[in-house]
């Protein structure tokens, strides 16, 4: 069964077509940039060839996709005859509200439910609608499932995903805590189980998923307890250009001072903030880096605070777990980055986790355990694979419904 797996942003679409055989292959993959630019980017890696690229206007989301439809079937370059081939289409899809616990076939009401999330992801439902519309205008009548950041995350108490504000803005408005980055945690909580032949719902996991964007979240019984995230991503941990938690009463103070509009404080907290803002350098880790170990403060500072407030939201779980067995590494930074692995676990033998240094130094882009042999908690990392996930729920659901 040959499945296409779309994750649409506001300005591009990443894709990957995937053959969900045995070995669950990806044939093909790729991105569309610069939607609504006469000098888009169309980029495509069939499976054992070279990557193909093109610079051309690509004014809409509907182009784009015609033009992805058109790269895989592509005589030099392509993988299918057709694209009748394709039996379905997974969307990520990022804010699903309270009502979507598990990934959905796409019908018109999904479709007018992820409207009325529009308000909660403004960023981001918008750009995955585009997507599920474009596909019903290239491919009527083809299967859509939306696979949503937001569904794991339903599994927290409600002591966990309130806020301490007026009730009436949660019955009014839905403003609560929803969690993001679900498709992730969820697959290396699984992969994780696979790795080390042991049944992760017997165990505590903290899931710490570190990229551009980051998050952390507490597993127990195979559920999120608790993540990092809250009603917007820039809650939780520091970020590259976000800021984590803060106080809002800063928020109000610069708002008076530098006379800032609501969108001035919405730009300076999502863009410029986070470790970009902390070292005036970059909101690149691999820069911070390099400027840390060229012994600039900043770049320290940045990175200290960074691992700071990972370790911290690690220790706050293990505490609401009442234990830890089990801490995975993820995401752009957390599989890559061994120096921020370094800082965020030395010093945690309070939780019995006996960091290995040297099996931690240069570790990248592999699934491997990070912790020693006799360390009581295991730490690890695990290469994360969202699209796989999508790709995953679409063939279950497309065996049970169509």
């Amino acid at each position: 069964m040959i499945i296409l797996v779309l994750n649409c942003g506001s300005s591009s679409i990443k894709y990957q077509l995937f053959n969900m055989g045995d070995s669950k292959e990806v044939i093909a993959k790729g991105m569309v940039e610069r939607i609504g630019f006469t000098d888009a980017v169309i980029s495509h890696k069939p499976a054992g060839k070279a990557k193909h690229k093109q610079i051309l206007p690509i004014m809409d989301h509907t182009m784009g996709i015609n033009l992805v439809m058109a790269s895989l079937v592509n005589e030099e370059h392509g993988v299918l005859k057709n694209v009748e081939e394709i039996s379905a289409v997974g969307h990520r899809v990022v804010q699903g509200g309270e009502k979507y616990k598990e990934s959905v076939l796409i019908t018109k009401e999904v479709i007018q439910d992820i409207e009325a999330c529009v308000d909660l992801a403004p960023l981001h439902n918008p750009a995955n609608l585009k997507g599920i519309i474009s596909i019903d205008a290239l491919l009527p009548g083809i299967p859509q499932i939306a696979v949503f950041d937001t569904s794991f995350h339903q599994s927290m108490p409600p002591h966990a995903y309130m806020y301490a504000i007026p009730r009436e803005y949660y019955e009014k408005y839905g403003v609560r805590k929803y969690g993001y980055h679900g498709t992730s945690h969820k697959f290396v909580y699984k992969r994780a189980s696979m790795f080390l032949n042991k049944d992760t719902r017997e165990m505590k996991v903290v899931s710490c998923h570190l990229g551009n964007g980051a998050s952390v979240t507490a597993i127990e019984h195979g559920k999120s307890l608790d993540t990092s995230m809250g009603f917007t991503p820039v809650d939780g941990l520091i970020m590259g250009t976000r800021t984590g938690d803060i106080d809002p009463g800063v928020l109000l103070f610069l708002a008076d001072k530098e006379h800032l509009s609501l969108k001035g404080i919405s730009n300076m907290i999502n863009k410029r903030s986070g470790i970009m803002g902390i070292s005036e350098i970059s909101s690149d880790m691999r820069d911070l880096e390099l400027a840390y170990y060229e012994g600039n403060e900043r770049a320290n500072l940045a990175l200290t605070m960074y691992a700071y407030r990972v370790k911290k939201f690690i220790g706050a779980y293990a505490a609401i777990m009442n234990g830890l067995d089990l801490v995975i590494f993820t995401g752009g930074i957390g599989e890559n980055d061994f120096n921020i692995r370094r800082m965020i676990l030395q010093n945690m033998d309070y939780v019995g986790l006996d960091f290995d240094e040297t099996g931690n130094h240069g570790v990248k882009g592999e699934d491997k355990i990070i912790s020693k042999p006799d360390s009581r908690v295991t730490a690890m990392v695990i290469k994360t694979d969202e699209e796989l996930v999508i790709a995953s729920d679409t063939y279950k659901i497309l065996e049970k419904c169509c």
